[in-house]
């Protein structure tokens, strides 16, 4: 069997049932076995895992420092690829409906090249970009 690479991301919440809850509108399936009352794992593919963490937990994660409030600060960019148009647009809907907030508008970051995309704030202030890629309309990789 093949070692398959994969991202896990941890964000710091304020409220762990009611993030769980919007992730999970949003998606992300909750692995139980790999949840406590500090963090929930949650799998959005078979390569990529957010885990949301307590403020207390994500404290003993990295000793000695403070972590940015993401409704002030931006602190890093995460991003999703969705598998068309109506995806993005629903999955925009369906944040905002659950207590995120649009910050760029379905199709703003629309292009050319064949990208469609849009960004969305967690409860918690943690940005989002969601996007749909026109794999015909974009440049092949060089090896």
């Amino acid at each position: 069997m093949q070692y398959q690479k994969q991202v896990f991301i941890s964000l710091p919440v304020t409220d762990l049932a009611a993030s769980t809850a919007f992730y999970e509108k949003l998606g992300f399936v909750k692995n139980e076995a790999f949840s406590n009352p500090m963090g929930s794992f949650l799998v959005w593919s078979d390569a990529i895992t957010v885990t949301l963490i307590t403020h207390d937990f994500f404290t003993q994660m990295a000793p000695g420092k403070t972590f940015a409030d993401p409704h002030t600060m931006s602190q890093v960019g995460l991003g999703l690829s969705l598998e068309s148009r109506e995806a993005v647009d629903a999955f925009a809907a369906t944040a905002v409906a659950n207590g995120g907030k649009s910050v760029v508008a379905p199709g703003s970051e629309e292009s050319d090249g064949g990208m469609y995309g849009m960004s969305v704030e967690d409860p918690d202030g943690h940005v989002w970009d969601v996007m749909w890629m026109d794999m015909t309309k974009m440049p092949p990789t060089q090896a």
